[in-house]
């Protein structure tokens, strides 16, 4: 069953996940510095291992219908280490949109509940494309 609350490990992992996020922000602002894309991958992995737990990370990252953005996220993080950023990067990419996809309907829902952005969302150009992006209406 999972767990909701905040506790020490969650917040251990957040705080990891969004270092990691913002080391690869910074290694791809530097022109994919490769050393600052390999940390953010680390701490993104760890980080998230950290909030949702080990059993629930490979749960996820060895579903059959997540194969896919698995092996080209490995793939990814391998040529990152080796040297390749620039592919490398690209390969994480793919896998990074395969794998959270299940996760967009929720985040535009989020994206709503926030001041300016929401208001942005809800003009008629950008929600035509939430709309054709879903299928469905955006609830409100």
């Amino acid at each position: 069953m999972v767990s909701f609350e905040m506790n020490d490990r969650k917040k251990i992992g957040l705080g990891l996940t969004g270092f990691g996020i913002f080391f690869s922000f910074l290694g791809i602002i530097f022109f994919f510095d490769k050393g600052l894309l390999a940390m953010g991958n680390i701490l993104f992995l760890s980080g998230v291992t950290l909030t949702i737990g080990l059993k629930s990370t490979m749960q996820f990252f060895m579903k059959p219908q997540n194969f896919k953005g698995t092996i080209s996220f490995g793939i990814g993080f391998f040529l990152v280490v080796i040297g390749w950023p620039i592919f490398g990067m690209i390969l994480e990419t793919y896998g990074f949109i395969v794998l959270f996809s299940g996760f967009w309907p929720t985040l535009a829902v989020f994206l709503q509940k926030i001041p300016i952005l929401g208001w942005f969302i809800q003009q008629p150009y950008v929600r035509s494309f939430f709309d054709r992006y879903r299928g469905r209406r955006v609830p409100v």
